[in-house]
């Protein structure tokens, strides 16, 4: 290694210069070529292409020139509050597809937690009533009870929509039922 001396005394061009020659010997091919080889073990692994992904299959009802999603029917858990909706469905007559309208009407209105509790609106419960003091009409326990909540809720849109798709259709024109 120079001395710090002598590293001073180096020009920068003259080191350039010399770099610059000696690329220009190895492009020229002043030098020696020398012959690469690949070894045995050598391989080439190409990704294959992936397969596309088939389109959804349609859920959808067609009623007129209008269509809509349809939920998927999810058998629910006995004793919980889908579990008590589904009896009370089945009870009126309705089937497996109206209680699937109903678990997503009521999965975006409230979650089914009995005391979800919208403050801007005052709704109240699974269903959603507004005031939720409406559903003191079926039991003095409907803030606590799933099935008070549930009885309410199923009237009032058994009366109001005809079946939970109708009201499930409603909620997703409007955002609300």
């Amino acid at each position: 290694m120079a001395a710090p001396a002598e590293a001073a005394q180096l020009d920068p061009t003259s080191l350039y210069a010399s770099a610059i020659a000696d690329a220009q010997i190895y492009n020229a091919g002043d030098t020696a070529v020398v012959a690469l080889e690949r070894d045995s073990d050598y391989s080439v692994y190409v990704t294959p292409s992936p397969t596309p992904t088939p389109p959804p299959v349609s859920t959808t009802k067609t009623t007129g020139s209008a269509s809509t999603w349809a939920p998927p029917f999810v058998t629910p858990d006995p004793g919980t509050a889908q579990g008590i909706a589904y009896d009370m469905v089945t009870a009126r007559g309705w089937g497996d597809d109206e209680f699937a309208c109903l678990v997503a009407l009521w999965k975006k209105e409230s979650g089914w937690r009995v005391n979800a509790y919208n403050a801007s609106s005052g709704a109240y419960g699974i269903p959603q009533s507004m005031p939720g003091n409406k559903m003191a009409s079926v039991g003095a326990d409907w803030e606590t009870n799933p099935a008070t909540q549930i009885t309410w809720g199923l009237g009032y849109i058994s009366g109001r929509y005809g079946t939970p798709c109708g009201a499930w259709s409603k909620s997703q024109r409007s955002g609300w039922y």
